[in-house]
C-alpha cells in the first residue's frame, strides 16, 4: 500500500451507493482522498444507474465537478449529452460501476475484473452486503405466509456466500460487511445463521473448500472479525455486540443494522477504533433546511386551490370536535391555529429540482451545494382527502405530546375504513398506521417500505400534510443534495432506503484507515 495514493475498495450489492460514498468521501475535501472506489456491483438497472452517475461525479476533484452536472440534475441535460461531454470520465465511471448480478455471473469473469480492479495491491478493502430480504424480520413474516415457501430453498439465504468467495479469492486486507439486525435470529435447518456466517468469515477458503467450492490461490487466511461498537466481539455470546444503532453514531435517524469488520491476519498491529459516539443528532436539523411543499390530492383535480380548500374542511368535520376528547384541548387548538394561517407553499408540490436555496443546521458543508441551485429528488406524493386529516391531525398531536399518536388517540370518525383497524385498537399490529416523524428526535428508520406506504413517514410539519419526499429521506439516511437518484419516484425511494448512511459509513472508513495506516 503506497502512502501516495488512495487505497482500492470493492463495493459489492453496492446499492445506490452509501457505503461507498462513505468511504469514498474520506479526506476528499482535503484533496488527499484516503480510499477509491475501484469497482461497485450491483443488479438492480435503477440503482446502477444512480451508482454509475455518482461514480462519474467523483471523477472530479472536490467542488470542481463540472456545469453540465448541475445541469443534468436540474433537468436540463440529457445523461447521454453530459457523458458525451466528458468521454473519459464517463468511460472511468462506467468501468467502475458495473451493472451485474453476483451468484449468476460467471466466476472467472468476476474474478478477472476484481483482480484488475485491485491492481496487485495487497493492503485493499471491500466493503457491501448480501440482500437483506431473506433475513430481515419483515421479510420472514411475509414468506411464512407464501404457499410452498422453504427457507433452505431461498437463494438469497446464501448470497453472503459470494461475498465469501470474494474475500477467499481476493484477500482484502480489510472487509465490511453490513446486514439487517433480523440476521441474528434468522435460522436454517435450527441453526442461527449468523453464527455459521461469521464462522466463516473468520477461516473463508476452508469453508468454501468444505462447501466444494473452488478457491482461486492457496492460501489459508484467518479473519478477525470485530464489532465496531464493543469491545466484546460476541465472544460471550452477545452477538447484538454487531448491532450498530445509527443514532448514536451521528445519524438523524433510529437505524440497527449488523457491521461487521474484518482484519486480515497480519494485516494489522492494533485492535480497530470503535466508532465514536454522538449526541442525538434531531430529524429537524436535516429536514427543516428544506423547502416546503403541499401534497397532491390523488381524488379529484391536483390543484392548489383543491388543496387549500381541502385541508379548511377540516373545520367543519365532526372528527374535529371529537377530537378534543382523545387529543385534548391544545390540540384541537393547534388544528385551528394551522388552517387559520395555512397558505400555499412557495414551491407548490415540488418535482424532480425545485430551484429554491436550501440549508442545512447540521454538516452543511456535508448536506448542501451551492452550486446546485437548488434541490433535486423534492417532489410530494398525492394522498386522499380523508387522509390529508389524519396527517394533519397526527402532526398536530406530536407536536403537542410530544410522540406520534397510535389508533387508539384518533377520533373514532377520523379512523381508516380498514380490515385490520378493530385489532389495531386492541393492541393488535398497525397501532401505528400513522406515524409522525418528530423534530425533536432521530426520525425512525428508513425502509425500502417506505416506496410503498407514506403512512409511516408523516412530515412533522401540520402545515404541509404530506409523507417525505424522496430527498428528505435521503437526508435522514446522510446523503448529500447533490447526490441523485435515479428512475422512478418509487425506484428512486427503494434505493435510499435500501442504503448505508454515507456519514456512518464515512467514520467506519476512518476506522479502516487508521487501522490499515
Amino acid at each position: 500500500m503506497s502512502a501516495n495514493r488512495p487505497i482500492p475498495v470493492i463495493d459489492l450489492f453496492a446499492g445506490p451507493g452509501g457505503l461507498g460514498e462513505g468511504f469514498s468521501a474520506l479526506g476528499r475535501p482535503e484533496g488527499t482522498p484516503r480510499f477509491k472506489i475501484k469497482l461497485s456491483i450491483e443488479k438492480d438497472p435503477i440503482a446502477h444507474q444512480t451508482l454509475e452517475l455518482r461514480a462519474f461525479f467523483r471523477q472530479f476533484p472536490h467542488d470542481e465537478a463540472p456545469k453540465e452536472y448541475y445541469q443534468h440534475l436540474r433537468g436540463e441535460l440529457k445523461r447521454q449529452e453530459l457523458f458525451n461531454a466528458y468521454p473519459r470520465q464517463a468511460d472511468a465511471a462506467r468501468q467502475e460501476a458495473w451493472h451485474e448480478e453476483l451468484g449468476k455471473a460467471d466466476t472467472a469473469i468476476v474474478r478477472g475484473r476484481i483482480h484488475d480492479a485491485i491492481g496487485g495491491e495487497d493492503g485493499w478493502v471491500l466493503i457491501g452486503g448480501p440482500p437483506c430480504q431473506a433475513y430481515s424480520n419483515a421479510g420472514r413474516s411475509r414468506n411464512k405466509g407464501k404457499e410452498g415457501y422453504v427457507p433452505e430453498d431461498d437463494k438469497r439465504q446464501y448470497l453472503y456466500r459470494e461475498y465469501l468467495q470474494i474475500i477467499a479469492d481476493h484477500r482484502p486486507a480489510v472487509f465490511v460487511m453490513e446486514n439487517v439486525k433480523g440476521l441474528l435470529s434468522a435460522t436454517l435447518n435450527n441453526q442461527r445463521i449468523f453464527d455459521g456466517i461469521r464462522e466463516d468469515l473468520a477461516q473463508p477458503a476452508a469453508a468454501l473448500r468444505r462447501d466444494g467450492r473452488s478457491v482461486a490461490n492457496d492460501h489459508q487466511d484467518r479473519y478477525q472479525v470485530y464489532s465496531l461498537v464493543s469491545e466484546g466481539n460476541g465472544d460471550n455470546g452477545e452477538v447484538t455486540d454487531y448491532v450498530v444503532r445509527a443514532e448514536r453514531y451521528g445519524v438523524p435517524q433510529a437505524r440497527h443494522r449488523i457491521i461487521l469488520l474484518g482484519i486480515r491476519q497480519g494485516a494489522a498491529s492494533k485492535r480497530p477504533a470503535l466508532l465514536p459516539r454522538h449526541d442525538p443528532i434531531h430529524s429537524s436539523l436535516v429536514l427543516d433546511g428544506l423547502p416546503a411543499l403541499r401534497s397532491g390530492l390523488s381524488e379529484g383535480k391536483d390543484c392548489d386551490d383543491a388543496w387549500l380548500r381541502c385541508l379548511r374542511d377540516a373545520l367543519q368535520r365532526r372528527w374535529l370536535r371529537g377530537a378534543r376528547n382523545v387529543g385534548g384541548g391544545p390540540v384541537c387548538e393547534l388544528i385551528e391555529e394551522t388552517l387559520a394561517h395555512l397558505s400555499l407553499p412557495l414551491c407548490r408540490r415540488g418535482g424532480e429540482f425545485v430551484k429554491a436555496p436550501a440549508c442545512s443546521k447540521h454538516e452543511p458543508d456535508w448536506f448542501v451545494d451551492r452550486l446546485l441551485g437548488g434541490v433535486c429528488n423534492h417532489m410530494a406524493r398525492t394522498h386522499m382527502p380523508s387522509d390529508l386529516h389524519r396527517y394533519l391531525y397526527a402532526a398536530c398531536f406530536a407536536r403537542v405530546h410530544g410522540r406520534s399518536p397510535n389508533l387508539r388517540d384518533f377520533p373514532k370518525d377520523l379512523l381508516p375504513d380498514h380490515v385490520n383497524v378493530p385489532d389495531a385498537l386492541n393492541g393488535g399490529n398497525f397501532a401505528d398506521r400513522f406515524r409522525v416523524q418528530l423534530s425533536c428526535r432521530p426520525s425512525t428508520t428508513i425502509t425500502c417500505h417506505i416506496a410503498k406506504d407514506g403512512h409511516y413517514y408523516i412530515h412533522p410539519d401540520p402545515g404541509q400534510c404530506r409523507s417525505l419526499t424522496v430527498r428528505e429521506a435521503a437526508r435522514l439516511q446522510t446523503f448529500p443534495d447533490n447526490y441523485f437518484f435515479c428512475g422512478g419516484r418509487t425506484a428512486q425511494y427503494a434505493q435510499v432506503g435500501n442504503a448505508v448512511p454515507p456519514l456512518m459509513a464515512r467514520e467506519i472508513a476512518r476506522i479502516a484507515w487508521e487501522t490499515l495506516k
